[in-house]
């Protein structure tokens, strides 16, 4: 019997000498945590053990607890070290994509995160080492980047657990900050919007989506809404429009294409594709084309759009407005107020009747919408 058992010990060993430790619960001391957010389509995370205050309220900062500058922390450490910005293992920083850091720019990645303390300012180093215990094995040349920043002294409550917050967000930017006791290091993560969208659009565009016309005339129309990336763009629309594809050849799609072709001065083409768009718009798309027209100045265009609508449509809402608005236009406000008038019998809500009354009280002064 003593025999089989170890036989049986020699065979387990080696799974037990790779095993990991024992999970236990640390008894509440530091608390692992991590928190994250989007900016843009850039995915930002940050993983940390929270340590407590515990009572020690003005002898955090500056202390052996969170020491200032670079210090040699001991237990086999002699290189000068900052401060770990948590307990325990590593903080870690990762963005999915390149952002600056208070304006600096730091490639994506994952980090592990330090700070070097000062009375008055606070030095965040972003370092390549994520799996290092804290910083008692620092490596100075393993930083990617080093920025400074200014902390937030004698903030108005204290923060017992070490957390990382997310505020002042916008589609380009959030600030982030340490907050522990009466402190708050904050820093600012901005991303090139444009940039970082365009590359998201041109991976999802390899895969399935590429292959699925209302995704692709999405993306076509992006790059025309943000002026960018124009002949790929043309690519994908014509991509969406082909019937091979499933395709449909609707006023939107057309009229993203259009558009796209006058972007890559092929004119006539524009003029055709826009053409074949109208054909197929309904009454509310051929209106609000014809208002673009008018925000572009091109009266006679939009006169042109809002009397086929009118003819196609047989005066149905909201044809008579889109006459009223290209008489006013034009300059013919007799003709505008007959419009106008009509339009009102027909407006299907109080919002649309509050506008026309306004405008036909316009249009009696003697003055153009």
């Amino acid at each position: 019997m003593k025999k089989h058992y170890a036989i049986l010990l020699a065979l387990l060993l080696p799974f037990w000498a790779q095993a990991q430790l024992l999970q236990l619960p640390d008894g509440g001391v530091n608390l692992k945590r991590s928190t994250g957010t989007r900016v843009g389509v850039t995915d930002i995370e940050i993983h940390w053990n929270a340590p407590g205050v515990k009572g020690r309220e003005g002898k955090i900062w500056g202390t052996g607890v969170a020491p200032y500058g670079f210090t040699v922390l001991g237990f086999g450490s002699n290189a000068p070290s900052p401060w770990r910005a948590g307990a325990n293992e590593n903080t870690t920083v990762s963005f999915s994509t390149d952002v600056t850091i208070n304006g600096k720019k730091l490639p994506a990645g994952r980090y592990g995160f330090h700070i070097a303390l000062y009375a008055d300012s606070c030095t965040l180093i972003f370092n390549r080492n994520t799996e290092g215990w804290g910083s008692y094995f620092y490596n100075a040349n393993l930083d990617v980047l080093r920025v400074t920043t200014r902390q937030q002294k004698d903030q108005k409550e204290s923060v017992e657990r070490l957390d990382y917050s997310f505020s002042n967000h916008t589609d380009k930017s959030v600030e982030v900050a340490l907050e522990w006791e009466r402190w708050r290091i904050p820093f600012t993560v901005a991303v090139d919007l444009t940039a970082t969208t365009l590359a998201s659009i041109r991976t999802q565009m390899s895969g399935a989506m590429g292959f699925d016309p209302p995704s692709l005339e999405a993306a076509a129309a992006w790059c025309l809404r943000n002026e960018v990336n124009y002949d790929e763009a043309f690519n994908w629309i014509v991509s969406a429009t082909d019937p091979n594809l499933g395709g449909r050849n609707s006023f939107t799609a057309l009229s993203t294409k259009s558009r796209l072709l006058s972007k890559l001065n092929r004119q006539a083409e524009a003029d055709e594709a826009m053409r074949l768009g109208l054909e197929n718009a309904s009454a509310q798309e051929m209106h609000l084309y014809g208002r673009e027209l008018l925000t572009e100045k091109k009266t006679k265009e939009a006169f042109a759009v809002f009397e086929k609508n009118f003819k196609k449509n047989k005066g149905a809402w909201p044809t008579h407005v889109g006459m009223m608005r290209g008489y006013s236009a034009l300059g013919d406000l007799k003709k505008a107020l007959e419009h106008a008038r009509l339009a009102l019998a027909q407006a299907p809500n109080e919002v649309n009747k509050q506008s026309l009354e306004q405008a036909i009280k316009t249009l009696e002064s003697g003055k153009p919408l």
